[in-house]
């Protein structure tokens, strides 16, 4: 079918890297802008061409968000051709699904029901399903704000130092500040364990935190894997990306910033039959570590929409924004195969977040960086944010202030967090 005769109107949710990179998959094969909506003006989209972005104060919660909708559907109610909605945070992809009934008459919701979200969402719960569906998964306990205020300072901590904390509502971690918070804690100590539940609950954090025994190794040891469902809950796409460097600036953690395209089979197969056996609808985005100790990957959580880094997919060849098109649109999806990304390594990208040479310089010294590197020299490499297609002076100026800062952030952050 040929481009131009696709009629369909995408509405992105958010203003980040995940925006840009959907809208500039979108433009890539359809040479039209997106429209987006968001609470927030962020740097990925300031000085663009292919993303018509609204700014609209408070609409990251409801009531703003929902009313803001329910104006949006005025809108389109007429509207011939399919309008999509894509949600591109955590928080986005939980308010459409949350209010799809309300929604689905004018817009295409590629969403789980509100119920089956809150199950995967909720990382405790989301740990019972590992066990129901024989994923492997960190060693866990949960701390509960109950249990914190029973005994501040003799909360159980079962496991040996390092371990991991983070929150286990991740909507409402964004809301609660102190000196020191980070997106997720390696903890060295008993006294830094104390101090973080303490700030965390004097600061107005509310819900559990996921304790978990810290799988060795660095970030090199984990993998990425974003996915497409169709409607009819069957897998479409299937893309495995292996991290070689993370971000280490505090609020950033755990953000990739260089990805080598990988195959495995194993990982495709077990992926494919949880998905397709809790019936899951759209984006999925999954977070693992290879554990030496028993040769296991082990999830860490499924994000219910494609990932920030998630461009790597559509830079590797599998454009990640056009399979709601095909599934919604064209309905051309069905009827394809499955797609099992990157296995042929000639036509493998690299995916960088940060400047070449902050690459080179902090990714650990092992063959995975000796491949980048040769893709880095043939010329096989692509960031999220330029894109030569939607260049202009402003534009070149906010890249080179973004990488000037990811340069900061390596030198300042680093070995603290990471070394």
């Amino acid at each position: 079918m040929a481009n131009e005769k696709v009629e369909f109107t995408p509405v992105l949710l958010g203003s980040d890297f995940n925006v840009y990179g959907m809208a500039r998959s979108l433009y890539q094969k359809y040479h039209r802008p997106v429209k987006a909506y968001a609470a927030a003006q962020l740097a990925p989209t300031r000085f663009t061409k292919i993303v018509d972005l609204t700014i609209v104060a408070g609409f990251d919660k409801d009531p703003v968000w929902i009313e803001t909708m329910k104006k949006l559907k005025d809108q389109y109610r007429d509207h011939e051709e399919p309008v999509i909605l894509i949600g591109c945070g955590d928080g986005y992809a939980e308010l459409i699904s949350q209010h799809k009934d309300e929604l689905a008459d004018v817009f295409v919701c590629p969403y789980i029901d509100y119920k089956l979200l809150k199950t995967l969402n909720n990382k405790e719960r989301f740990y019972e399903i590992c066990e129901k569906y024989d994923l492997p998964y960190p060693k866990t306990k949960i701390i509960t704000k109950a249990e914190w205020e029973q005994d501040p300072t003799n909360v159980p901590q079962p496991f040996e130092y390092p371990v991991a904390l983070k929150a286990a509502n991740s909507v409402e971690w964004l809301d609660v500040h102190f000196e020191g918070r980070k997106k997720a804690f390696r903890i060295q100590s008993r006294e830094e364990f104390d101090k973080i539940l303490r700030l965390s609950y004097e600061n107005g954090y509310q819900s559990d935190f996921i304790l978990q025994d810290f799988i060795p190794g660095d970030d090199s040891n984990m993998r990425v894997l974003n996915a497409y469902v169709d409607q009819n809950h069957h897998v479409k796409m299937m893309c495995l990306g292996h991290p070689l460097l993370e971000d280490p600036a505090p609020a950033a953690i755990g953000n990739y910033v260089a990805i080598l395209p990988e195959y495995n089979e194993e990982i495709y197969h077990t992926i494919q039959t949880f998905l397709e056996a809790v019936k899951f609808t759209g984006y999925a985005n999954f977070d693992m570590k290879y554990d030496v100790r028993d040769q296991k990957f082990k999830l860490f959580e499924i994000n219910l929409r494609q990932g920030r880094s998630s461009f790597f997919v559509t830079l590797n060849g599998y454009n990640l924004a056009d399979y709601v098109v095909q599934d919604y649109v064209t309905k051309e999806l069905a009827d394809k195969p499955v797609v099992y990304g990157n296995d042929d390594t000639t036509k493998h990208h690299l995916w960088l977040g940060v400047p070449v040479k902050t690459f080179k310089k902090y990714a650990r010294n092992n063959p995975n960086k000796q491949a980048a590197l040769q893709l880095i020299k043939d010329k096989r490499v692509g960031t999220t944010y330029e894109y030569s297609e939607d260049m202009n002076l402003k534009r070149w100026a906010l890249i080179k202030w973004m990488n000037h800062n990811y340069v900061k952030n390596f030198d300042q952050y680093f070995k603290q967090n990471k070394g």
